[in-house]
């Protein structure tokens, strides 16, 4: 008889990839359901005919001794490289530029290529929304608004979500938990991706702003590997995204196009719009992870550990160890 824990984990975002990698390099078995195409959670890349835009995470640093290694491994797989661009601080008493020794990485040739890469070695299920999760006898089951019940079984589930969507799983199988996730304010953000027919003539690659609808905007053509039509990202601030999160594309661009105009640049040839739901969490928690061995059910997530890419990587390793610790694994 077989009795190598079956898990399943929600979410194919960084914090779900970095997860579920640990528990199947342990030998654990491992399946990771994602409601989107594809791994990258908001490491997330818009393709079109002849541009792409990163419009998610726009860079990480790495800073923790785990996370660096782990860096390294993807720079030598060629899915991360070093971004050094021209950056600037804009609005506010003065205008003044960043920390020019802190290194920045990206994915290559898109922002997605990381969390592909760790993928790969995965069983994803991609296109596979989780509606509900029940407890059954001694296991966990999964309904799915694409296919009903999932036929497998499984010892634990660990959900790697943004917090809402983790609380409104977690409601009726386990309150408290739900409670959890439920108290994180996770705020929204809107991006807008320009396209132009030539390069655009501003002074810097990305910068911070510190005024206005604007908190972020970069050259995104710039970073290594990237080809195609000069393309540059708009990020609006959580605050001001918050008020409008409801509106049309139409709207949001007709806000944040005059923004960037202010700040130099020229009207682009085209625009897409995306609408991030949960991009930030308000104030940042520091939990790490949260794993209760006696049901089986664990949250991880860059919110549940200061935000950004770093926070998801480490917070799903860090899962990861104390559900093995659970299984008696190492």
């Amino acid at each position: 008889m077989n009795c190598t824990p079956r898990l399943a984990v929600i979410g194919a975002g960084l914090a779900g990839l970095s997860c579920a990698v640990a528990l199947q390099q342990a030998g654990l078995k491992v399946t990771v359901c994602e409601k989107s195409r594809g791994a990258a959670g908001r490491m997330s890349t818009r393709r079109g005919e002849d541009w792409q835009c990163d419009h998610g995470a726009q860079y990480f640093t790495a800073r923790h001794p785990d996370f660096r290694a782990e860096v390294a491994r993807w720079v030598r797989a060629g899915v991360a490289g070093m971004w050094a661009p021209r950056l600037q601080v804009l609005g506010g008493s003065f205008d003044r530029v960043p920390d020019a020794a802190l290194e920045r990485f990206v994915g290559v040739p898109a922002m997605t290529a990381p969390a592909r890469h760790l993928a790969q070695a995965l069983s994803l299920v991609a296109q596979t929304t989780i509606t509900q999760v029940q407890r059954s006898t001694d296991r966990w089951q999964l309904l799915t608004a694409e296919r009903g019940w999932l036929v497998e079984r499984f010892d634990a589930v660990l959900l790697a979500t943004p917090a809402p969507q983790a609380a409104a799983l977690l409601r009726q199988p386990a309150p408290a938990l739900a409670a959890r996730a439920g108290n994180a304010n996770m705020r929204g953000s809107w991006a807008l991706m320009l396209r132009f027919a030539a390069p655009v003539g501003l002074p810097f690659d990305g910068a911070f702003v510190n005024e206005g609808p604007l908190r972020w905007i970069a050259r995104d053509c710039s970073k290594p590997g990237r080809g195609g039509r000069e393309t540059w990202l708009l990020h609006a601030t959580a605050e001001w995204s918050q008020t409008h999160l409801e509106q049309n594309p139409n709207e949001i661009a007709a806000s944040l196009l005059p923004a960037f105009s202010q700040l130099g640049g020229p009207t682009p040839q085209a625009w897409t719009a995306h609408r991030w739901r949960y991009a930030d969490t308000e104030p940042a928690l520091d939990t790490g992870c949260v794993w209760e061995p006696g049901v089986g059910l664990g949250l991880c997530g860059d919110w549940l550990n200061g935000g950004k890419v770093e926070g998801a990587w480490l917070s799903g390793r860090t899962l990861a160890q104390q559900v093995l610790q659970s299984f008696g694994s190492q």
